[in-house]
């Protein structure tokens, strides 16, 4: 059987660390866990003049977390928060690669800032600033390290994720100060935290159409797994 191919979103960089000029990053785990579940990843550049060429060869995408904010201003806000860090040629260009695999109805998967970006496509909003509008909230920047369970999420039953990963509640890591504040139109909330901080969004028309707010590819726990296993049989 042909392995999938998985298109990778990369993060953007002009911090002078890595190298003098701009260059694109992301986690080796991403890679990984496809590899680990039988499919190929391959990073895409932010490259919006050959996304039909591009989605033609892909089998699936994942929209990858990473150091950025959607801007407020696509979902309706005109004020941003202090600690909002925008990247918006890499927004604009994953709205548009994810717009065009949606409409083929190939599968995606959305990764903590690929959640929201996901909600913001279907006319949802966000949260800027998770400590600013969440009553005692949860800590969803953990200080221990992102390989370790941050914080328990619970798994709404009646949901494709339920299906998939076959549990309640799942102890998952937590890296983000933004939340999906309204899920946009068509989507399901599928997880929730205990502070009330949504975690899971689906779309039940899709082949497959699910974001998680947290990272499933470090699989911290066997619902990681299934998640990722199902997403790539998906594929």
């Amino acid at each position: 059987m042909k392995k999938p191919l998985i298109g990778l979103t990369l993060d953007y960089e002009i911090e002078k660390t890595y190298s003098k000029f701009p260059w694109y990053a992301i986690r080796e785990n991403y890679f990984n866990s496809i590899s680990y579940m039988g499919g190929i990843g391959i990073g895409i550049p932010h490259d919006n003049n050959n996304i039909k060429s591009l989605i033609d060869k892909l089998d699936g995408l994942i929209i990858t977390g990473g150091n950025f904010d959607i801007d407020p201003n696509i979902f309706g806000v005109s004020k941003i928060h202090k600690s909002v860090n925008l990247k918006r040629n890499r927004t604009n260009y994953e709205l548009a690669i994810t717009k065009s695999m949606l409409k083929k109805n190939k599968p995606v998967l959305g990764i903590c800032g690929g959640e929201q970006l996901i909600n913001v496509l279907y006319k949802g909003t966000l949260i800027q600033h998770i400590p600013d509008e969440i009553s005692f909230p949860l800590e969803h920047e953990q200080k221990n390290p992102r390989n370790e369970a941050g914080h328990e999420v619970e798994i709404y039953k009646n949901t494709k994720l339920y299906s998939i990963v076959s549990s309640k509640k799942l102890k998952v890591n937590s890296a983000h100060h933004q939340s999906i504040k309204k899920a946009g139109k068509g989507l399901i909330i599928n997880a929730i935290s205990s502070d009330g901080v949504i975690e899971g969004i689906e779309d039940p028309k899709k082949n497959f159409c699910i974001g998680v707010q947290w990272h499933p590819e470090f699989f911290i726990n066997n619902g990681d797994k299934k998640l990722i296993k199902y997403f790539i049989q998906s594929c």
